[in-house]
C-alpha cells in the first residue's frame, strides 16, 4: 500500500511561539492557510518577541518568493515543502462558525484530508485540537521546545544515610552511593544526604562547577535580609542567590515555597550591602507577554503599581522586618534613589544591562524564546534569577512542559554558569500549605 503524503496544517499560535517552526517538519509538507497570514500581519507594528517573529516569518516568506510559487510550493532546505493555501474555505460544511479565523483554519486540514492526504493539524490551542479531533483531522501540539516535566530536573538528588555515615566523611559517602545508583552529575547540582532515620538531620552538599567534587553548603543562620531559610531547599537556593560566579538562577515551585522571597532577600543583600551589582531589576510578564499596560488608568507608574502588587508585597515585608527597619530603608527610597527598578518585561527588550541583579518573576508565563530574549540582555557582571510555578500558568498556548522557565532549567542543567532548585515545601502558612496539598 502506497504511503500517503504528509501534510502539516500549521496554526497561527505555533509560528508566534517559534520563528522556526515553519522549518521544524523535514519529513512532510508545511500547509501555511492564507488567513494565517492575516493574523501575522496584524502583530508585525508591535515592538515586543511576537511582532519580531511576525516580522521575521514574513521576511523569510519573501524571500522564498524567489524560489518558487509559494501557492504551489516552494522546497526549504530541510526536506520539506512549504505551501500558503489561497483556496476558498467554507467552514459551515462541517458545522464550524465561518467568523473565526480558526475554524478557516481547521476546514483546511479538514478539506486536505479528504482528498487522501495524511493529514495533521499543529496547534499551541487545546480547544482547536480537541475540535480538529471532532471533525476527524489528525491533531497535536508543537512538540519543540518540549520538556517531560515528569522527569523535570529537581536540581538536587537526595541520599538517604545512615547517621554514622552523615557524621563521617558524608560526602564521599554520598558520592559512593550516587555512583553505585549510576547518576548523572551536574555542574551546581546539589546532593541532599538525610538520614534515613529521622529526616530532620542532614547535609548538603554543592557540585563544584569545574571540578564536579562535591563541596559542603553553610547554613546561612543568620538569615540573609531577614529572611532564614526553612527547608533544605531553600539553603540550596541561597547559596545560588548570594554566588556571583552563578550568572543565571532557576526557581521552580508552587505557591508559598518561597521562590519571589529568597531572590528578593538575596538581590537586596548584594546590591545593598555586598555592592556587587549597580541595582536590583524586578520584572513580571504581562500575559501574554507583548499586551501593553494601556488598558489599566494611570500612568506608567500607577499601572506598574498594579500589576506589580506582589512584589510590592514581599519588599514591604522585608523592608518592615526589624534589623532592616533600623537600615533606613523604605520602597520609595529604593525607588527613587534607583537602587531598585520595577518593570514590566514589555520595556526590557532591547535593553543592555551591566552589572545588575535581574529577577523574572512568573516566568512560567514566558515561551522559551521570550526567555532566550532576556537573557540575551545580561550585560557583563549581571546576574539573571528566573522564578515560577508551572503548575499556575496564565499563557493559554503554555503548559507545564512547553513553559520558558523549564525549558531554560532543562536545556542549562549542563552550564556552569546556571544553578537550579525545585522548592517541594509551601511555608507561607499551614492554611497553605494544606490548601497547595489537598487543593
Amino acid at each position: 500500500m502506497e504511503e500517503r503524503p504528509k501534510v502539516y496544517v500549521i496554526d497561527t499560535n505555533v509560528i508566534l511561539h517559534s520563528a522556526d517552526a515553519l522549518e521544524s517538519f523535514p519529513d512532510g509538507k508545511v500547509v501555511l492557510p492564507l488567513i494565517v497570514l492575516e493574523e501575522l500581519d496584524k502583530f508585525k507594528r508591535f515592538n515586543d518577541e511576537k511582532g519580531r517573529i511576525a516580522r521575521r516569518v514574513a521576511h523569510f516568506l519573501d524571500d522564498l518568493r524567489s524560489k518558487g510559487s509559494l501557492s504551489e510550493g516552494v522546497a526549504l532546505d530541510n526536506g520539506s515543502v512549504l505551501q500558503v493555501f489561497t483556496g476558498k474555505t467554507k467552514p459551515e460544511e462541517i458545522d464550524l462558525t465561518p467568523a473565526k479565523a480558526d475554524n478557516h483554519i481547521l476546514y483546511i486540514a479538514w478539506h486536505l484530508s479528504q482528498d487522501g492526504a495524511d493529514v495533521c493539524f499543529v496547534s499551541k490551542d487545546i480547544n482547536a485540537r480537541v475540535k480538529a479531533d471532532a471533525i476527524g483531522v489528525k491533531a497535536r501540539d508543537f512538540e519543540r521546545h518540549k520538556v517531560n516535566f515528569d522527569e523535570f530536573y529537581a536540581g538536587y538528588t537526595e541520599v538517604p544515610m545512615k547517621i554514622l555515615e552523615l557524621e563521617h566523611r558524608p560526602a564521599e559517602r554520598a558520592e559512593e552511593l550516587l555512583e553505585e545508583a549510576g547518576a548523572e552529575k551536574y555542574p551546581n547540582e546539589f546532593v541532599l544526604a538525610v538520614d534515613e532515620r529521622n529526616g530532620t538531620h542532614y547535609k548538603i552538599f554543592r557540585r563544584d562547577p569545574g571540578t564536579l567534587e562535591l563541596r559542603p553548603v553553610i547554613v546561612p543562620t543568620d538569615g540573609v535580609y531577614g529572611i532564614k531559610p526553612r527547608n533544605p531547599q531553600q539553603v540550596m537556593a541561597f547559596d545560588l542567590l548570594l554566588d556571583r560566579s552563578v550568572s543565571l538562577v532557576t526557581l521552580v515551585g508552587m505557591a508559598g515555597t518561597g521562590k519571589t522571597l529568597l531572590a528578593l532577600a538575596a538581590g537586596l543583600k548584594n546590591v545593598l550591602a555586598g555592592g556587587l551589582y549597580d541595582r536590583l531589576v524586578v520584572a513580571r510578564p504581562i500575559v501574554p507577554m507583548g499586551k501593553d499596560l494601556g488598558y489599566l488608568p494611570g500612568s506608567k507608574e500607577d499601572k506598574l503599581e498594579a500589576w506589580m502588587s506582589p512584589i510590592y508585597d514581599n519588599m514591604d515585608y522585608i523592608l518592615n522586618l526589624r534589623g532592616n527597619r533600623k537600615r533606613g530603608y523604605s520602597l520609595d527610597k529604593l525607588i527613587e534613589e534607583d537602587v531598585l527598578q520595577l518593570e514590566a518585561l514589555t520595556y526590557i527588550r532591547g535593553r543592555s544591562i551591566p552589572k545588575q541583579y535581574v529577577i523574572v518573576d512568573e516566568a512560567q508565563n514566558l515561551t522559551p524564546l521570550e526567555v532566550k530574549t532576556i537573557i540575551s540582555r545580561a550585560g557583563e557582571g549581571t546576574k539573571v534569577v528566573l522564578t515560577g510555578d508551572p503548575y499556575q500558568i496564565d499563557n493559554p498556548y503554555l503548559d507545564a512542559s512547553s513553559n520558558g522557565l523549564v525549558y531554560t532549567a532543562d536545556r542549562m542543567r549542563n552550564q556552569k554558569l546556571h544553578g537550579h532548585v525545585m522548592l517541594k515545601r509551601s511555608e507561607r502558612s499551614k492554611l497553605a500549605a494544606l490548601a497547595a496539598e489537598v487543593l
